[in-house]
């Protein structure tokens, strides 16, 4: 318990000061669509680590939250876009309740970005057209893999890249079980880390057709 008790104050203790940029009302964008690529693009000049990682949290029937990462694969106005196994925890939780929140944390920029809105099913076209463009391993890992189940072993998911692999060859169809999601955004948050623990915080709310630009306490 000692040991514990220590490790639980040095953690309490640490300390950053925020001193990277500011996000002003003036300096940002009307459209929160905008601010992102402007923010995503900076990230990927940047070259930080994982610029395109977010997390994904959902509520599944027992009302219990769970999170998890996945890579962001597109965007515009209709919404954020990645893809993913269809009966993996996340789809299931998501077909009994079609809400989400999306979040970005660029650690060395010092900004997040939060995303909340209802979430949908890409189109089947825009499902096969982006597991086409991926590499044949990734390609057959979607067969081979039965996410978020219970599996033996590891050699569970070999056999089956094994097995799919010479069944398919160079081919492999899209799983019917794995294509995208879009959420459609009707809440952002910008947070920039400011000095002092005066963060800036500008939140998009859409209302009446628009998009409502308010400031945040942090």
């Amino acid at each position: 318990m000692h040991g514990m008790s220590s490790l639980s104050s040095s953690i309490a203790d640490l300390r950053k000061s925020y001193e990277r940029a500011e996000l002003g009302e003036s300096a940002s964008h009307a459209d929160p669509l905008q601010q992102f690529e402007q923010w995503l693009q900076e990230a990927l000049r940047a070259q930080v680590p994982e610029p395109n990682a977010m997390t994904v949290a959902t509520v599944g029937g027992d009302m219990r939250p769970s999170t998890r990462i996945v890579l962001i694969k597109g965007y515009d106005e209709r919404g954020i876009v990645w893809y993913t196994n269809y009966d993996s925890r996340k789809g299931r939780e998501l077909a009994g309740n079609p809400f989400a929140a999306l979040q970005f944390h660029w650690v060395e920029l010092e900004r997040v970005v939060r995303i909340e809105g209802r979430v949908e099913k890409v189109s089947a076209e825009e499902s096969d057209a982006y597991y086409n463009s991926r590499p044949l391993d990734s390609r057959i890992g979607a067969w081979a893999s039965p996410q978020s189940q219970v599996i033996s072993g590891r050699s569970v998911l070999v056999t089956n890249a094994a097995k799919y692999g010479a069944q398919f060859l160079l081919s492999p169809p899209r799983p019917p079980r794995w294509g995208g999601f879009r959420l459609v955004p009707d809440r952002w948050e910008f947070w920039q880390g400011r000095k002092s623990r005066l963060h800036d915080r500008l939140c998009y709310r859409f209302e009446d057709g628009a998009w409502l630009r308010e400031r945040l306490a942090p």
